[in-house]
């Protein structure tokens, strides 16, 4: 069954072209650098957001229109596979992602729903040996449930912790069923409303246990996939224990974690956090922390997660400066946790999406490898900490110093000279190759 009639397989057609069912600058065998853009931008497919979602919104019903949903229950569930294995062709992406609510419909039970995801799980199976689209990485919906409603790992309740668990161990069991290169964890509900009625030392400890005993399983089924932390500040609760890369680092360092888990940033989760999301890539990438990428957007006009595709060059391009720095993302990926607008409610618009995303970490990736090779943002760094390079600034370095000297040394100066930090340049330095890049 078709379920994409009009739509053919998605080609590269270059900057010129006015098809609006093509790359305009995404061409995955194009080399950047010594890799081509497929190996260096790993794009995923949220299969929550492009195959499940309705777009209902706080005010109305979905408006989605989706050729499969005329379906229900495991029926639906298999139309879905069916249809998501036909887009993966169709735009030739190399990955995609889901949890486990997303394939399959959740029992009356754990043993129910389990069987169920059994069925779709073989099913992808199935499919995966014919298709290039590999998983990127796998999770479970422990937030969406009224069981989850005071959290999952760091719940108050006994019973439901355990549940949780359960649900981890299926799902590590289904990702190395799938190969999958990742596990994530989203804390959707890990965190509190009040300190009022919260332990917030016994749900952190518990949610550590929770973490070790996952990582335990994994060893004895021999789950090989990295660990991600997925960070966000705030939605559902109030105050997320991963509020941002800083906090959650914190925490796996405190509890012994940081050598087997890294991070899976969301760029709408950073600025949620009051950051860029550049910030965000860093902070992890100096700490050798920075795992996988939830590629989106948020909009500046609204103060919630709004998970719009991106098509903000100038984030696109700082992003990608980080994600080369770091030598790649490794065995993470771009996944674009993102969904169409309400009003694009039309099977061809999730195309027309995806193409725009693709397109613009395409262009980002080719600015920020040029801006690498002319040493443009390394000559402005190394310039501006010049004076750590040469006299006293290079005893603190070496830890050849002391307040006794650095007083005596600071007694001595006379008018210390600051220099410009140059800002408005160095953005026009990086519009500059923005516009010029495809000149």
């Amino acid at each position: 069954m078709t379920y994409f009639h009009n739509i053919n397989r998605i080609k590269y057609e270059g900057p010129n072209s006015t098809n609006p069912l093509a790359f305009k600058f995404y061409n995955p065998e194009e080399l950047v650098g010594e890799k081509s853009m497929e190996e260096i931008l790993r794009f995923g497919v949220a299969y929550w957001h492009t195959f499940t979602e309705s777009l209902k919104d706080p005010f109305g019903v979905g408006t989605a229109i989706r050729p499969w949903d005329r379906y229900s229950g495991l029926d639906l569930a298999k139309k879905r596979v069916e249809a998501a294995f036909e887009f993966f062709e169709k735009l030739q992406i190399p990955f995609f992602c889901f949890h486990d609510i997303d394939i399959a419909p959740e029992g009356d039970t754990l043993k129910e729903s389990n069987q169920k995801l059994d069925v779709i799980v073989a099913m992808i199976k199935d499919y995966m040996k014919d298709s290039k689209t590999k998983l990127l990485w796998n999770t479970v919906n422990n937030f969406s449930h009224p069981r989850f409603v005071h959290g999952a790992g760091s719940s108050n309740n006994a019973d439901v912790f355990a549940y949780a668990a359960a649900k981890v161990k299926k799902g590590l069991e289904i990702g190395k069923e799938l190969g999958a290169e990742n596990y994530v964890f989203w804390g959707g509900r890990e965190g509190y409303e009040t300190l009022l009625n919260t332990d917030m030392k016994l749900e952190l400890d518990n949610l550590a246990r929770f973490y070790h005993m996952a990582m335990d399983y994994a060893k004895e089924i021999g789950f090989t996939g990295q660990f991600l932390i997925e960070p966000k500040p705030k939605e559902p609760t109030s105050h997320q224990y991963d509020f941002d890369v800083a906090s959650g680092y914190a925490f796996l360092q405190h509890y012994g974690l940081d050598d087997f888990f890294k991070f899976n940033i969301e760029a709408n989760h950073a600025t949620l956090a009051g950051h860029t999301f550049e910030h965000e890539l860093h902070y992890a990438r100096i700490h050798g922390m920075l795992g996988s990428v939830d590629a989106n957007q948020g909009h500046p006009l609204l103060g919630w997660d709004t998970d719009e595709f991106p098509s903000d060059l100038y984030t696109t391009t700082l992003a990608m400066y980080e994600i080369l720095k770091n030598g790649g993302l490794g065995r993470g990926g771009l996944n674009f946790d993102a969904k169409v607008r309400r009003g694009s409610f039309e099977p061809e618009d999730l195309f027309h999406a995806h193409i725009t995303g693709m397109d613009s970490y395409a262009v980002g990736l080719k600015v920020a490898q040029k801006l690498i090779d002319d040493n443009v943002l390394e000559s402005v760094i190394e310039n501006r900490y010049n004076s750590f390079t040469k006299g006293i600034g290079k005893k603190i370095i070496d830890g050849n110093t002391d307040f006794h000297q650095l007083e005596e040394h600071a007694l001595g100066l006379g008018e210390i000279e600051n220099h410009s930090g140059q800002l408005e340049q160095i953005k026009a330095k990086i519009n500059q190759y923005l516009l010029t890049i495809y000149a």
